[in-house]
């Protein structure tokens, strides 16, 4: 927490990268948390929300639109043409463009980082992970990273 407003700091996504790489190669939270200068509960409870698993990295489905072709939407709105011409240019079917265009707004108030964004946001569906599914096995878990155990030493001992 921050002295003067009493809010969390969550760590940067630099720190994120870290935090996960380090604790991948076996470090130890204290050591973690001293090579980013974080208080140790702090590094504690990030590892144990996730269950000390990584989150998977967030990409875009290969046949997604990119945000370049939802600026080439959003500029043949404005210019006022055709779903048809526009899908041409971008090689797609109309059926697609006019998909985009009414989940985001309609031709009046379609923006293309407002839908790339609203993109992201929907493709975040619910995944549990098994911790997630089953309280029991995530309290020991979250336990075992309170003894500071490895991961590899969790697993072994989940294993046995």
């Amino acid at each position: 927490m921050t002295k003067s407003t009493g809010q969390r700091v969550h760590p940067s996504d630099a720190q994120q990268r870290q935090i996960w790489l380090r604790w991948k190669r076996g470090e130890r939270i204290a050591e973690i948390a001293m090579a980013l200068k974080r208080p140790v509960p702090s590094i504690q409870t990030w590892i144990g929300k996730a269950g000390g698993f990584a989150p998977r990295e967030c990409h875009r489905a290969a046949g997604a639109l990119t945000l370049r072709e939802r600026e080439e939407i959003s500029r043949g709105l404005s210019m006022g043409q055709s779903i048809r011409l526009i899908a041409a240019r971008l090689s797609r079917s109309p059926s697609t463009v006019s998909r985009e265009i009414q989940r985001n707004g309609g031709h009046a108030r379609y923006r293309a980082v407002g839908a790339d964004e609203a993109a992201w946001q929907r493709a975040k569906r619910p995944q549990c992970c098994h911790l997630q599914r089953h309280p029991a096995l995530a309290l020991e878990v979250a336990v075992k990273l309170r003894l500071c155990w490895s991961p590899e030493q969790i697993s072994g001992w989940l294993k046995r």
